[in-house]
């Protein structure tokens, strides 16, 4: 089956409940749609972050919203294919994927393109209360 959420922004707690009340494996896929924050601090956090979500039942599909790194900027990344397209993974947690942008995906027999990240005006007011903010989040001209 194939579930689809909002932002996380790094708070998994409904998801974990979601795949304990349906049974799901990892061959079931969640797509997140926009901020995920699985890649907001680019330390040992993220990496607590990443274990974790290893231990759900259930593939994580990532549609790259604002507020933290795109993988690609992200040297443990690799491009691999998957259902047709190709995503952005890191070896040691395969059930985390990042869409890339403009790639094709088989979804269940439906053609899905992906096309990721919003402008977001908050740039200034989260740099002034010390928040994280990378470069490449905002969608390129």
């Amino acid at each position: 089956m194939i579930y689809i959420t909002g932002d996380t922004h790094g708070r998994f707690k409904k998801i974990k409940l979601f795949c304990r009340e349906n049974k799901t494996t990892k061959d079931d896929i969640m797509i997140i749609l926009g901020d995920a924050g699985i890649n907001y601090f680019l330390d040992e956090r993220d990496e607590l972050v990443k274990k974790h979500l290893m231990t759900l039942p259930v593939t994580l599909f990532c549609i790259h919203g604002n507020h933290e790194a795109r993988p690609e900027s992200i040297k443990t990344y690799n491009e691999v294919e998957w259902n047709g397209g190709i995503v952005y993974k890191e070896e040691k947690y395969p059930s985390i994927l990042f869409a890339k942008d403009g790639e094709v995906y088989d979804l269940n027999g439906k053609k899905s393109i992906v096309l990721g990240g919003a402008y977001s005006v908050d740039k200034f007011y989260r740099l002034s209360r010390g928040m994280h903010w990378f470069s490449d989040e905002q969608p390129s001209d």
